[in-house]
C-alpha cells in the first residue's frame, strides 16, 4: 500500500501527463503549413502564445531551413509565461484582466496582420487566455471601462462563454475581427489552437478572433442583464451599436482561412487516463467539458468516490472542464483550489480516497500572478492535519480562502507556468 507521499507523486505525475499531452513542443510541429514564398508574420496570443511561437521559429528555421528574416510577428502571453522566440518578439501581458502592454501589442498585432501581403502566411496561434492579453476596445470604450466589465463578470460567476460574448461585442479584434484586418490585401491566414472551452468551440477559444461569431449583441447585454452588471456608460453605448456587430458566416474574411485545433481537453485527459491505468486504476472519464460551481461538482463527486470505496473499487475518478467559483467571502483561492476543499470537506477523511485538482496552464487564481498555484492535493489526513493547526475547513470554504487553506497544511499543487492551458485535471484516486 502507498503512503501519502507516494499518493501525492502518482497524483502529480498523472496531472503531468496530461499536461504534457497539450504542449506545444511536442504537438505543434506537425500540424504547420508549408512556408510560404513571402514572409510568415506569427501572431500569437495566450497562456501558450510564447511556447507556441517558440515550436514555430524553430521548426522553419531547424525542419524547413528558412532563412529567420522571413520570419516576424508578435506573441502576446500571460505574465511570468515568456520564453524566446527567435525574431518573434514575446509581449507579458495582464490576465485575467487586460493591461496597458496588451492594448498596445494588441496594436502592433493588427498593423502585422493588415501589412500582409498575398505572397504571406498569417500564422494566428491561440491558446486560453488570449482573450485577456489581445484587446482592442471598441470605439469609445476605454481600456479602464473594459477591465471594470471583465472584472465585474469574473465576479458574478458568469462561465467563459459568457465573458467571451459580452467581450468580443466590445472589441476590434474579437469575433472575427482579426481575420478581417489579415485577409485584407490577400495574405493566407492559417489559425492554430489549442483548445480551453467546453466543446472545443472556435468561436470560443481566445473570443475566436479568426472565425466567424454566430452571439450578437443582444445576447451580449442579456448576460450583462441576468449577472446585474453596471456598465459603463461607453460599454453600454457600443453594446447598443449595430456597427460593433461581429462577422457571421459567409463573410469574405473568412474565405481562405484554415483553421485547426491542435490540442484539446479531451486528448489531454485521455493522456491521463493511461497514466492512471498505468498505475494499475481503472479509470472512470467523467468527461472533459465540466462546467458549474466548483463546491457542487466536488460534492457530487465526493459522493461517487465514497460509492466506489464502499465496493472495494481501485478506480481512478478523471473530469476535466472549467468551473467557476461565485466569491462570497474575502479570501484567495481558484476554481481547482474551491473544488479541492469542498471535496476534502464532503469526503470527511475517508481512508483510502486521495485526489488533486490543478489547472493545466500552472495558475488557479488568487493574486492574478504566474506564481499563484494550479491547485491542491486531498489526502485522508487532510482534515486531521488542518484541525490539528487550529484551521476550520468549512470556515475556509465560506470565505472561499482555500489557497490559505492548504498553504498551512502544505497541500498546495505548484508547477509553475506549463505554458499550454488546456483547462482543469482532476484525479480521485480510490482504493
Amino acid at each position: 500500500m502507498m503512503d501519502e507521499a507516494q499518493t501525492k507523486r502518482l497524483l502529480e505525475e498523472i496531472f503531468t501527463a496530461c499536461v504534457g499531452a497539450a504542449h506545444p513542443a511536442k504537438i505543434l510541429a506537425e500540424h504547420l503549413p508549408e512556408p510560404p514564398s513571402g514572409r510568415i508574420v506569427v501572431l500569437a496570443a495566450g497562456k501558450a502564445a510564447a511556447s507556441m511561437a517558440s515550436a514555430v521559429f524553430e521548426h522553419y528555421r531547424d525542419a524547413c531551413g528558412l532563412d529567420p528574416a522571413r520570419i516576424t510577428g508578435v506573441a502576446v502571453t500571460r505574465e511570468g509565461y515568456a520564453l524566446p522566440a527567435g525574431p518573434i518578439r514575446v509581449v507579458e501581458a495582464g490576465h485575467p484582466l487586460p493591461n496597458e502592454a496588451g492594448l498596445a501589442a494588441t496594436e502592433e498585432v493588427l498593423e502585422l496582420a493588415a501589412g500582409a501581403g498575398p505572397d504571406d502566411l498569417v500564422l494566428a496561434l491561440i491558446s486560453g487566455g488570449g482573450s485577456a492579453n489581445w484587446l482592442a476596445p471598441a470605439g469609445g470604450v476605454s481600456l479602464a471601462d473594459k477591465q471594470a466589465v471583465t472584472k465585474a463578470l469574473l465576479r458574478s460567476g458568469a462561465g467563459i462563454g459568457e465573458i467571451n460574448t459580452v467581450r468580443k461585442h466590445l472589441s476590434k479584434i474579437k469575433g472575427g475581427r482579426l481575420a478581417a484586418a489579415a485577409r485584407a490585401n490577400g495574405a493566407r491566414l492559417v489559425t492554430l489552437a489549442i483548445s480551453d472551452v467546453p466543446g472545443d468551440d472556435p468561436s470560443v477559444i481566445a473570443s475566436g478572433p479568426t472565425v466567424p461569431d454566430a452571439s450578437t449583441l443582444d445576447e451580449a447585454l442579456a448576460i450583462v442583464e441576468s449577472r446585474v452588471i453596471a456598465l459603463p456608460e461607453s460599454c453600454r453605448a457600443a453594446l447598443n451599436d449595430p456597427a460593433n456587430e461581429s462577422p457571421k458566416p459567409g463573410d469574405p474574411a473568412f474565405e481562405a482561412a484554415d483553421f485547426a485545433i491542435v490540442a484539446t481537453p479531451a486528448e489531454a485527459l485521455a493522456a491521463a487516463a493511461e497514466a492512471a491505468e498505468a498505475a494499475g486504476y481503472r479509470v472512470e472519464n467523467l468527461g472533459a467539458d465540466l462546467e458549474g460551481e466548483a463546491r457542487d461538482v466536488a460534492a457530487e463527486h465526493a459522493r461517487l468516490a465514497l460509492a466506489a470505496m464502499a465496493c472495494g473499487e481501485k478506480l481512478a475518478i478523471l473530469s476535466g472542464g472549467e468551473l467557476t467559483v461565485t466569491i462570497r467571502g474575502e479570501g484567495k483561492g481558484g476554481p481547482n483550489q474551491e473544488y479541492a476543499l469542498a471535496l476534502a470537506v464532503a469526503l470527511k477523511g475517508a481512508e483510502g480516497i486521495a485526489a488533486l485538482s490543478g489547472d493545466t496552464d500552472g495558475t488557479d487564481g488568487g493574486t492574478g500572478l504566474a506564481t499563484d498555484p494550479a491547485g491542491a492535493f486531498v489526502l485522508p489526513s487532510t482534515l486531521e492535519r488542518a484541525r490539528a493547526g487550529g484551521l476550520d475547513p468549512a470556515a475556509a470554504l465560506a470565505a472561499n480562502d482555500s489557497t490559505g487553506f492548504f498553504t498551512a497544511i502544505g497541500d498546495l499543487l505548484e508547477p509553475g507556468p506549463t505554458h499550454t492551458n488546456v483547462n482543469d485535471c482532476r484525479v480521485i484516486l480510490i482504493g
